[in-house]
């Protein structure tokens, strides 16, 4: 079987892999930026060569765990990871150990803001970058394949599509998006506290709880329940990308950037940054400033 992202499928696995491309709707054309194609895929032990492709494509590991090589770039992927694959002639390939059966999740982008898109969710616009995916991402992901695979080829969806793409952005940067539907007044409101201190205060779970005005176990209970994962880790989740946009787009230091998100010591901003981000914040700086029109295109545009 083959496919918009594979060469080909096996055909044991042909029943476990679905997609489906989209036609925007004119108010869709006009916004910039829109989904192209999205689909999903499990895959057993082997190699997997990847077709060239001219979008950005969002790949994320759901479960399970995959090697993606990507020019001559090696990139583990365990479960509830993800990165963009920037568009071109790149050579690209999965591969999978024995013992596990990773199921993917892939969403291709286009128009002529998806680059904009692309660095909103934390991306580097020239090489894959390791990102952890919240789990009201990987949510809203699996329904837009879901919705783009039951309506391919037509624009009968194209709004709610766009909805969909612009809850996971928003939920990348720390905004109100709960797993079913909008968060309850009390969690919104935590989440509000956080985005406003643009995470420069290290909250504890008693401060959230007392902000909710629930005792803690039910706050941090109603938190999972509706964000999907610990208030703490979250908390982390938006420091690190707020680090990310501090280093990439305002050249601050990593002194710098750690005092910004609340952390004093470099060693231990270091630390937590490597650990969400996979790589350090220096090698992070490094790859973020390295010589690419398309990136210098983009920046000239978001100055305007």
């Amino acid at each position: 079987m083959d496919s918009y992202l594979l060469f080909s499928i096996p055909d044991q696995l042909a029943s476990l892999a679905v997609e489906g491309f989209h036609r925007p709707g004119s108010l869709t054309l006009a916004s910039g930026a829109w989904i192209h194609a999205a689909g999903s895929f499990v895959l057993e032990e082997g190699v997997y060569p990847l077709h060239s492709h001219d979008q950005w494509v969002w790949l994320a590991v759901e479960s399970g765990e995959i090697l993606l090589r990507w020019d001559h770039h090696d990139l583990a992927l365990k479960a509830e990871s993800t990165c963009f694959l920037p568009g071109g002639e790149h050579p690209c390939e999965i591969e999978v150990q024995p013992g596990f059966q990773p199921r993917i999740l892939w969403i291709a982008l286009e128009g002529p803001l998806s680059p904009l898109v692309v660095r909103k969710m934390g991306a580097l616009l020239h090489m894959p970058l390791r990102q952890g995916a919240l789990p009201s991402q990987l949510y809203l992901a699996s329904q837009i394949v879901q919705v783009i695979v039951r309506h391919s080829g037509s624009a009968d969806a194209t709004y709610q599509l766009q909805h969909l793409l612009y809850g996971m952005i928003a939920s990348h940067w720390g905004q109100p998006v709960a797993m079913d539907a909008m968060l309850s007044h009390e969690i919104a409101k935590v989440v509000d506290t956080l985005r406003a201190n643009q995470y420069r205060d290290n909250f504890s779970l008693a401060e959230m709880a007392a902000i909710s005005r629930m005792p803690m176990e039910t706050f941090r209970k109603r938190f999972v329940a509706e964000v999907g994962m610990p208030p703490l880790s979250y908390v982390l989740h938006c420091k690190m990308e707020r680090a990310k946009e501090l280093l990439r787009d305002q050249n601050y230091s990593v002194r710098q950037a750690g005092v910004e998100v609340g952390m004093q010591d470099p060693y231990h901003f270091s630390k937590q940054f490597k650990n969400i981000v996979g790589i350090s914040p220096s090698a992070f700086m490094k790859q973020a400033s390295a010589p690419n029109a398309t990136i210098r295109g983009v920046a000239r545009k978001e100055k305007k």
